[in-house]
């Protein structure tokens, strides 16, 4: 009994020793995870209340990009829990861009020629030619009633919306450059310019993917002493480009006038205009779009003193009816490629003509392609080095090539219809290569002034020196015609 008791006592120390050591390590591992895993305190609640503004702020971008062309909105309600649900995949979510993101960039292919009259290889930047623009820090606007848009700083603006007298307002510092993105812009004025650009480096008229419609409906009123004639009114360098439709109408006016330098590089226009369709003061610079225009005077004019005042065309498809000119400029039209169907009193005027290429298609009621001396820089001069002329001519005294200078056939092809005369002539043709047809039938000689087709064919063509320094071979020097 006593051994048993004994044992009793024995056993149960060791059970308690047993179980003081077994707290111990709950203690201990207690402790330890304890220490792993801190509680929640009031700094770490206040880090997870950034963490949800931070979350917030991330998936609110793609929310403002992609509901409105107003740069003042902000995301709604639904865009906004949207947003939330995605948060966790925000940062993949930006890279995929939105429709007012920068689409892949769009360039015009163009090649210049150092062969011609003129020396185009800085005609055209890279930016000139790409017809989409960098959209990652536009602004956007949408245009309303009886308002007008200032614009003074650099930069990309997306403009979209429909409204009745409202003004784009470009007033920058002279480094300057401006880039309209018209994005389905409609606006109707009664008699003020849509856009008007007043001063800036160079401003860039670009089109999305869409169609844009700018009317000036009224006589136009001017800004001072500016006579802004026209629905796009341009005193720097103008440039229009794009992957969409530019409509423009204007009543009273011209369609597009620019002070300085004009260029196109892309996009489709329609101008229905009273008085000039495009009109520049120092040069156009074509190297693609195309081109629908009905006017009551000239589709494409360039008027400045001597030198300047010139036109260039590398490519292009072109529709033009007008009570005028085609195409006329003070000093030089330069004709590279392009398709074109004039039809008009005159096709083409210029103090020198020069057509290296493209396929071009005249109905004139007075002269085809007329060389007249408006400026005293260049020698009044018709040169065809390549391309395909037609030429068709109306009733009455009528010039389908006249010149009031020298002519030169060194290459191409000429098919003329002349009821009266086919070439007119001041001073001298020649017909170095190509092919003249002239009411059906193939000639080897350049006729005298004034004669029709088929008959009266002039025999001594004039040998020594083109104008400028050249020979009947067609190799040409202009160096001392400036």
């Amino acid at each position: 009994m006593k051994k048993n008791t004994m044992m009793m006592m024995i056993l149960s120390a060791i059970f308690a020793i047993m179980a003081t050591g077994c707290n111990s390590v709950s203690t201990d591992m207690t402790e330890s995870m304890t220490a792993e895993i801190p509680a929640v305190s009031a700094d770490t609640e206040t880090s997870a209340e950034e963490t949800t503004v931070s979350t917030e702020e991330i998936s609110e971008a793609p929310a403002r990009e992609t509901i409105t062309f107003d740069i003042n909105t902000t995301p709604t309600e639904e865009t906004t829990e949207i947003a939330d649900e995605i948060s966790t995949e925000a940062s993949e979510t930006a890279e995929i861009p939105s429709p007012t993101e920068s689409p892949s960039v769009v360039t015009a292919s163009y090649i210049s020629n150092t062969n011609g009259i003129l020396d185009t290889t800085d005609f055209f930047s890279s930016r000139d030619l790409q017809q989409t623009a960098d959209l990652t820090e536009a602004n956007y606007l949408t245009v309303s009633d009886h308002n007008t848009i200032s614009i003074t700083e650099a930069g990309v603006y997306v403009i979209s919306g429909t409204a009745e007298d409202c003004t784009i307002r470009i007033e920058a510092d002279k480094e300057s450059k401006i880039q309209l993105v018209l994005d389905g812009l409609n606006v109707t004025n009664a008699n003020f310019p849509v856009i008007y650009a007043i001063s800036a480096d160079k401003v860039f008229i670009t089109t999305t993917n869409s169609e844009n419609t700018l009317t000036v409906s009224g006589n136009f009123t001017a800004d001072g002493e500016t006579n802004t004639d026209a629905v796009i009114y341009a005193k720097e360098d103008l440039v229009c480009n794009g992957l969409g439709t530019l409509n423009i109408i204007s009543s009273a006016g011209n369609g597009i006038s620019c002070k300085d330098d004009l260029k196109f590089t892309g996009g489709n226009y329609t101008i229905n205009s009273a008085s000039d369709a495009i009109e520049a003061n120092d040069s156009i610079l074509i190297c693609g779009g195309t081109f629908t225009i009905n006017t009551n005077k000239d589709a494409l004019h360039c008027e400045n003193d001597e030198s300047e005042g010139f036109i260039y065309i590398a490519d292009g498809t072109f529709t033009i009816n007008s009570a005028s000119n085609g195409i006329q400029a003070t000093s030089i039209l330069q004709i590279d490629g392009g398709n074109f169907n004039i039809t008009s009193a005159e096709g083409m005027e210029a103090t020198y003509i020069q057509i290296n290429g493209g396929t071009i298609d005249i109905q004139a009621s007075d002269d085809g392609i007329n060389a007249t001396k408006k400026s005293n820089a260049y020698t009044v001069t018709i040169e065809f080095n390549g391309g395909d002329t037609t030429v068709i001519m109306g009733q009455g005294d009528t010039d389908a090539i006249d010149s009031n200078g020298y002519i030169y056939v060194n290459n191409g092809n000429i098919n003329i219809t002349a009821p009266t005369s086919s070439f007119d002539y001041d001073m001298s043709a020649e017909y170095n290569g190509g092919t003249i047809i002239i009411n059906g039938e193939q000639v080897s000689e350049i006729p005298q002034s004034m004669m029709p087709g088929g008959g009266g064919f002039g025999g001594g063509m004039p040998g020594g020196n083109m104008p400028g320094g050249g020979n009947r071979n067609g190799h040409r020097n202009f160096g001392n015609m400036m």
